[in-house]
């Protein structure tokens, strides 16, 4: 986490027209090329964070800043974003390649570029060969990979990923937990990964931010001081299960406030 600051969150809320007040009061720091965990119970305003930080929702409260970035022609800070949802949300009627080169067709890219950068991210995350698969043929893991890879194709500084796994089998989890990592060590994007599993958070990232609901808010900050590559030695050592105590038991003192 030797990088500066990428996005900064001061004092953000979020209220909404009912009145319920989903964050309250988070400060937030992000450093450039930090691999960040949301981690807290359904409900604790995880995803909503995750939303304001992309531009996809509003802050009532508080201010998002990028401290590197510029601002694009609305005057609007330039977000240099992928983002990564619950669900893959791919068209059913297009092929991997052309549901990874959507943002590129989209930006104005020349179709050429598009399908041979479209094509190199889907290598990029193992799915070389699958380029002409439509979504129906594919598992929900192979899914998942277009979508991430539909994320990266832009090179984006910041990927933010709202429970991207939480739906696949454990094996499948885990396979895609580690070619996640093997993607930021090699690409050296910046990651904010939303999740509820506390043995996620703690294989993944290198700093937890844990949050206690009604309203959202910071309730820890936890620093994972293990190094990379992580895998299954890591997966099934001491100093693992060691963070997974401790950030169960910070998880259990947030859910209880």
């Amino acid at each position: 986490m030797s990088g500066s600051a990428l996005v900064a969150l001061r004092g953000v809320g979020k209220r909404y027209a009912t009145g319920t007040v989903a964050v309250q009061g988070v400060d937030l720091t992000i450093a450039e090329g930090e691999f960040l965990a949301l981690l807290g119970p359904s409900g604790c305003g995880k995803s909503t964070l995750l939303r304001m930080i992309a531009g996809l929702d509003t802050a009532t409260a508080g201010t998002i800043g990028w401290p590197r970035s510029g601002h694009d022609a609305r005057g609007e800070p330039a977000r240099d974003i992928g983002f990564v949802f619950q669900e893959p949300t791919l068209m059913p009627w297009a092929s991997a390649l052309a549901n990874v080169a959507l943002p590129l067709s989209l930006a104005g890219v020349a179709t050429r570029e598009a399908e041979a950068r479209a094509a190199q991210a889907l290598g990029n995350v193992g799915l070389a060969g699958f380029e002409r698969a439509f979504p129906r043929a594919l598992s929900g893991g192979m899914k998942m990979r277009v979508s991430i890879a539909r994320a990266l194709v832009t090179r984006p500084r910041l990927l933010l990923m709202d429970e991207p796994f939480a739906a696949l089998d454990e094996i499948t989890r885990h396979r895609l937990n580690n070619d996640l990592l093997a993607l930021w060590e090699r690409e050296r994007f910046t990651a904010i990964f939303v999740t509820h599993s506390t043995f996620e958070s703690v294989y993944l990232a290198q700093r937890i931010i844990v949050m206690a609901a009604r309203p959202g808010r910071v309730a820890a900050e936890i620093a994972v001081n293990a190094g990379y590559p992580r895998g299954e030695i890591y997966r099934t050592s001491a100093e693992y299960a060691g963070h997974c105590r401790a950030v169960s038991e910070r998880l259990g003192e947030a859910m209880a406030a």
